[in-house]
């Protein structure tokens, strides 16, 4: 791999230090490389590394463009969301192909892939490297890790769930009443009707049951995500495995798509889904990514939030470095309020579809509501700062309006 830090102690220093080589510190290093700074990122796990979130919002292309990456290849072709309430029969299909076109994609390989090409812009970097201390003073950045220190004119946290910098000043609020946790796994599926008609449009399908609900996502070459997500508090006397194999197998199109599969990965668990960084960015530092909060994904806004606010804090870092205003400690406050109403949309949607039965009372009522249909598909497309969506108004000035 070309342009990798060869390992020293000696102290160096760059422009901006990344902690977090995932989509948001590669989408990071990538534009600021390309402006000319120079950039290291320090990633703490080694690429390639599973990561669940499978399933994108078509809004990411344009920043895919920016990067340079054909985020196409090797991804399945997805054309939309299908909401499912299998007892009741009732379905409904959300279209998000449009302007621009979203995809399946294999996390572990494509994470690599915007790795890769973040170093291919000339961003330095290194792996297997945890941050252990950020020292952050009127002149500079000290970054301490295992491979020794870096000084820097600024840092980023793209370092996920991890939260660096809001786990640092005791900042990470977790938002109540969503999903607890999500178990999943992958399959091998071999051909039958029912794997055929999934992989014909790629879409990610949303099982509605009662503790919550299941994501079956199809992959490239017959392989397919599935996974529980658990929200509400009963049945949790039962093993997570027999919980996750019971609402599998009480699912007929589930059943129908494993038939004669085989698990290439087993079981996994996950938690802590939804929080928030109330304290996102500073004098010298800013946080992107999971690193400034995580929502449950039943829209799948993780990878979009990822790079969408790595694009916002490394055009703004640009002028600040440029003016050497890169101190200022509100030098991000604008697109912080980007962020926020972005954020706060995400958040009530998701609360609605928990709380008040979003779904049920409005979803599978759209089609006499063509406006409020297109409007949250706009949303769920991460058209999320358009100044005419009227659902997204309503939502943000409701009374559940402010987390942020």
């Amino acid at each position: 791999m070309v342009n990798l830090v060869q390992k020293n102690y000696l102290m160096q220093r760059y422009d901006v230090i990344i902690a977090g080589g995932g989509p948001a510190g590669s989408t990071a290093a990538t534009l600021l490389s390309q402006y000319g700074y120079k950039v290291l990122i320090l990633e703490k796990d080694q690429h390639p590394k599973f990561h669940i979130g499978e399933s994108m919002m078509p809004l990411i292309e344009p920043v895919m463009n920016r990067l340079g990456l054909d985020w196409g290849k090797g991804n399945l072709k997805k054309m939309g969301a299908d909401f499912i309430h299998e007892p009741s029969g009732r379905t409904l299909f959300l279209p998000l192909m449009g302007k621009y076109q979203t995809y399946q994609i294999e996390r572990s390989s494509f994470d690599q892939k915007m790795f890769n090409n973040a170093i291919a812009h000339g961003a330095e970097a290194y792996q297997n490297t945890k941050v252990a201390d950020v020292v952050i003073n009127e002149n500079a950045v000290r970054v301490s890790t295992s491979e020794g220190d870096f000084e820097g004119r600024y840092f980023i946290d793209a370092t996920g769930r991890s939260a660096l910098m809001g786990r640092k000043f005791r900042k990470v609020k977790r938002l109540e009443n969503f999903g607890r946790y999500a178990l999943f796994q992958h399959y091998q599926l071999t051909d039958n009707s029912a794997v055929e008609a999934v992989f014909s449009t790629g879409n990610v399908k949303i099982l509605l049951v009662d503790v919550g609900w299941l994501w079956i996502i199809p992959l490239i070459d017959k392989r397919l995500s599935v996974g529980l997500v658990v929200q509400k508090q009963s049945k949790l006397n039962v093993a997570k495995e027999q919980l996750f194999k019971q609402y599998i197998e009480a699912s007929p199109l589930l059943t129908s798509l494993l038939d004669n599969s085989e698990v290439i990965l087993p079981i996994q668990a996950e938690a802590d889904f939804s929080y928030i960084n109330q304290r996102r960015y500073g004098a010298r530092y800013a946080c992107c990514g999971d690193a400034a909060g995580f929502l449950d994904p039943v829209f799948s806004s993780g990878f979009f939030f990822a790079v969408k606010t790595a694009e916002l804090i490394a055009d703004r870092l640009h002028q600040g470095l440029l003016t050497g205003q890169e101190s200022d400690p509100q030098l991000h406050a604008k697109d912080d309020s980007l962020y926020k109403t972005g954020f706060n949309t995400m958040w009530l949607l998701i609360d609605r579809f928990y709380r008040s039965s979003l779904v049920e009372n409005l979803i599978f009522e759209f089609d006499r509501h063509e406006r409020i249909k297109d409007e949250i598909t706009a949303l769920l497309a991460g058209d999320l700062w358009s100044e005419d969506n009227l659902f997204q108004q309503g939502l943000l000035k409701g009374r559940r309006a402010a987390i942020l």
